[in-house]
């Protein structure tokens, strides 16, 4: 399976250290320049992690090839929403509310990172998800509460 990462699922996921785990279950990940270059800015956080972990998975993708209904989405968004249709990925890896929104709307199958952990979970490559959420709030990532208590309650740990 292919996904096209963001950068804030990437950010969250580099914060847990949950990397290896998205490798482990999809078999190709990949992003577009900007999600890459919006990583791997000095000062933000995972940016050298991530910087490495990315190595080999960055492709290049003109984003006036595919229309997509999008409104005040930022450039690695547009660009991930592109990549996702010019290598008819199996999923998109993102977490902003509104760009979910846009890429269900224009038929993309979306997951979070809280998504990915519980399948990370269900396939036996993490035990629990609680530690690692706290881990990425943490590292600043914001999540609202209903969305934690239900992927806990899913994960089978509330």
């Amino acid at each position: 399976m292919l996904v096209v990462a963001d950068t804030s699922a990437l950010v969250a996921l580099a914060a847990c250290d949950a990397l290896p785990a998205l490798d482990q279950l999809f078999k190709e990940v990949r992003v577009p320049v900007a999600v890459f270059d919006e990583c791997t800015v000095v000062g933000k956080p995972e940016s050298a992690r991530l910087g490495a972990y990315l190595q080999g998975k960055i492709v290049e993708v003109d984003i006036q090839e595919l229309v997509i209904a999008a409104g005040r989405l930022g450039q690695g968004e547009l660009e991930a929403m592109a990549l996702y249709r010019r290598l008819h990925a199996d999923f998109l890896l993102l977490d902003d509310h509104r760009a979910r929104k846009v890429a269900r709307l224009n038929g993309m199958e979306v997951i979070g990172s809280l998504g990915m952990l519980l399948r990370a979970k269900e396939a036996g490559l993490i035990p629990e998800i609680r530690p690692l959420v706290t881990l990425i709030q943490a590292a600043g990532v914001h999540y609202g509460e209903p969305l934690v208590a239900r992927t806990l309650r899913l994960a089978g740990e509330l």
